[in-house]
Parts: structure tokens; sequence; C-alpha cells
């Protein structure tokens, strides 16, 4: 079953939150990730925005998510958002 890592993220160092989007994005391909929303255009209908950015990455199963999360590639590019942004992180199972 497909699951879905979820993100919403406040950037603080613009430029630095850079050099993370491009160490995170070969990491996730390599580990089956496929971005359908990366901090693009939102449209709020109800309630409070809870941060800027909303990042949904889709991969194979909730499993496969935690593998990204866990790998060395991905734990090198979170170095980088360090100081960077401030966030929430999660994974759901789709339908």
């Amino acid at each position: 079953m497909s699951a879905y890592m979820i993100a919403l993220v406040n950037v603080t160092d613009p430029e630095q939150f850079k050099k993370y989007a491009a160490a995170a994005g070969p990491a996730t391909a390599k580990y089956g990730g496929k971005y359908l929303a990366r901090g693009g255009e939102t449209s709020l209908f109800e309630g409070e925005m809870p941060a800027e950015r909303l990042v949904v990455i889709e991969f194979a199963s909730r499993e496969a998510a935690e593998i990204w999360y866990n790998s060395p590639e991905y734990q090198a590019a979170k170095k980088l958002r360090e100081g960077a942004a401030t966030g929430t992180f999660m994974a759901v199972d789709g339908a």
C-alpha cells in the first residue's frame, strides 16, 4: 500500500534551505520517493495554515518512507535543514 510523507515546513534561512532541498531530492529519488507537492501555492479552505510550505512525497509503503528518512543520504541532507527551517514530518498510509 502506498504511503505519503507529509512535511509542514517554515523556512527561516532560504539560502541554506536551498542546499537542503538540493541534497534531499536525490536522496528521495534513490529510495523510490516521488514528490507530489513541494511547496507550491496553497488554497486554505478552513482553519489556519499550520506552515508556509507543504511537501507531500509518495512512497511504496510506510516502511519505505521510514527507510528513506533514516537513510544516510537523507540524514546528511537533514543536517543542512537544521537552522534553516522548522517543521513537522509524518507518514500516513494511503487509502
